[in-house]
């Protein structure tokens, strides 16, 4: 192996600048025995330092209602059918008027988020299945119009056959309704988002879940509301376990998720589901219920936020996309050595 001295010019009492290595066998890329680097690696981020996404320019207060009053309206769809079938109609009559009135809300934040009513009637003139944002318009076209006819019958008594069968088919779609905007949030490059794409349709149906279970404990009369109760508590520890084990596995890219405003929506989410599920489960008095049911849905509306807060946070920051991009071209080059 030969060096060789690099200097400032030829006089021979000059101090050595750097160590260059001349005829250096291996592979490129690799350190040789011996061989000093006098200046750091370089650590590429982005072009000085801009954001290598275009971070979202959804309005948080539209989509963060949109993803929690439409995951609250499909699961208490599904929930009063629930109701319906085991003969309490006290809970089915208030789980139909809430889903109508969730799903109200959350179309109405959908289309001023998008700025004018036509561009929703846009997205169906195709139907596209490997679009997460063609199916989902489509649900929802399907969706609203058997909650509205299941919330009228129960309202007021009247189409009770049409009724059930409103009952029925928003049952159905419910459980899709209620987590297809995680597939929708996934099928973005926000990396948040898009890494978490395993946990995420868990988190939401299990917040779904959460939201309309407290949703029925304010509705019903105490004897109905059973079902409810056991809605709320399941989906309450499914959406933070989901949401647990997301911060683990997702890893540095979990980062914004524990920093910041979005960091600051996610602790204060699960503290309100936990605090909430423990008081609505322990059936200690209508009052004691009602406020767990009340604490329970403002948690499940801070990790909603939460979850699309720290999305935005992730797509500003080039760090959290060109990171995780390096460490699998690290993985593949390491695998195709190891097969060679």
């Amino acid at each position: 192996m030969t060096h060789t001295d690099v200097r400032l010019d030829t006089a021979a009492d000059l101090p050595v600048e750097r160590d260059a290595l001349i005829g250096s066998a291996g592979r490129p890329g690799r350190r040789q025995r011996g061989e000093r680097l006098m200046v750091p690696r370089a650590e590429f981020r982005s072009y000085y330092g801009r954001p290598v996404l275009k971070p979202p320019t959804w309005e948080a207060a539209d989509i963060g209602g949109y993803l929690f009053l439409g995951g609250l309206a499909g699961a208490s769809s599904t929930l009063a059918a629930t109701a319906d079938l085991t003969g309490r109609p006290g809970l089915a009559r208030g789980l139909k008027a809430g889903a109508a009135v969730a799903l109200a809300g959350s179309l109405y934040s959908l289309v001023h988020d998008l700025g004018r009513p036509e561009r929703f009637l846009h997205m169906l003139r195709v139907v596209k299945v490997t679009s997460p944002m063609s199916v989902g318009s489509w649900l929802l076209a399907g969706y609203g119009p058997l909650a509205l006819l299941a919330a009228g019958s129960a309202v007021t008594g009247r189409l009770p056959r049409l009724g059930r069968l409103g009952t029925l088919g928003a049952a159905a779609l419910g459980p899709a309704v209620a987590s297809y905007t995680a597939t929708l949030f996934a099928d973005t490059a926000v990396p948040v988002w898009h890494d978490g794409y395993r946990e995420l349709p868990v988190l939401f149906a299990g917040s779904s879940a959460a939201s309309a279970g407290a949703l029925g404990l304010l509705a019903a009369p105490g004897p109905e509301g059973g079902p409810a109760r056991r809605a709320a508590v399941l989906g309450a520890a499914t959406e933070l376990a989901a949401a647990y084990r997301m911060e683990r596995r997702l890893g540095m890219v979990a980062e914004p998720m524990r920093q910041g405003l979005a960091g600051g929506l996610l602790r204060a989410g699960k503290l309100l589901c936990g605090a909430g599920a423990l008081a609505a489960g322990a059936g200690r008095g209508r009052a004691v219920t009602a406020t767990g049911a009340a604490v329970l849905l403002a948690g499940s509306i801070c990790l909603r936020f939460g979850i699309f807060q720290a999305g935005v946070a992730s797509a500003r920051d080039p760090k959290y996309t060109v990171e995780p991009q390096r460490e699998r071209l690290v993985a593949r080059t390491g695998r195709r050595e190891r097969r060679s």
